[in-house]
């Protein structure tokens, strides 16, 4: 099994997925809510692969056990270089349809940083500052677990965007465990979100921070993700992080 996950999802898959997808009804979405979503991301049988490659830790760099760290319950793996195939051609295909997005946030926030087109270009900016360890991750829950709500910040170069692919079927592998945003805005109260999800559905949000229109002109609101309690089952998640960690 982990052989075929290697080998999957050929680059002209990815690429044709991502060509297919309305890219300006995502943006409007990401622009008005910091998230949307990514439907059909993976088959079933590509995310059966995809989990299935969790026990194998000769393709990981490191394990995290939540718990040890205060980040909740639960655990991940961070894979090492080369990535997966599957991995590494979702990463490269998603990034240029990104970029602009993240340019033109950039651009309205008055953030003087600028992503180029291709991704490989902007890891080599990251290895250039010593950001030179991926940061793609496999996510492991049983129930009882959760991940508290956090943000996925590794060094000074910091891509605004990244994507999670839930590799479980809700209400048959598990119960419980929605993906989970909070929205906090400038002198008002969070405002949080619940983003549904079936099996092979990415979602795509601010790592950080997003601009919003108000009636005196854009401001920042911060953005925090996270995964509610399972109640039943286990459920993995597929993440993709455009940056590097140092």
């Amino acid at each position: 099994m982990i052989a075929t996950a290697k080998a999957k999802i050929p680059m002209s898959s990815a690429q044709t997925r991502a060509d297919a997808m309305d890219w300006s009804a995502i943006a409007d979405h990401l622009d008005g809510n910091g998230w949307a979503v990514l439907r059909g991301a993976l088959s079933a049988s590509e995310c059966r692969a995809m989990a299935g490659l969790y026990p194998d830790d000769g393709i990981f760099r490191s394990h995290i056990v939540m718990s040890r760290h205060g980040f909740g319950r639960g655990e991940y793996k961070y894979f090492s270089y080369p990535l997966p195939d599957i991995v590494a051609d979702l990463r490269a295909a998603l990034y240029p349809r990104l970029a602009p997005i993240a340019n033109r946030w950039n651009e309205t926030m008055e953030i003087d940083i600028r992503y180029p087109a291709a991704h490989a270009d902007f890891l080599a900016r990251c290895h250039e500052a010593g950001q030179t360890r991926p940061t793609p991750l496999l996510l492991q829950y049983g129930a009882g677990d959760y991940n508290c709500l956090h943000q996925d910040l590794y060094g000074e170069h910091v891509f605004p965007l990244q994507v999670a692919i839930l590799l479980s079927q809700p209400n048959e592998d598990f119960t419980g465990g929605e993906f989970v945003l909070t929205e906090q805005r400038p002198r008002m109260q969070s405002r949080p979100a619940v983003v549904p999800l079936q099996r092979g559905d990415a979602v795509v949000f601010a790592v950080h921070h997003r601009p919003v229109q108000g009636t005196r002109g854009t401001y920042r609101v911060n953005l925090r993700h996270g995964v509610s309690q399972i109640r039943t089952g286990h459920r993995h998640t597929l993440g993709i992080i455009f940056h590097d960690a140092k």
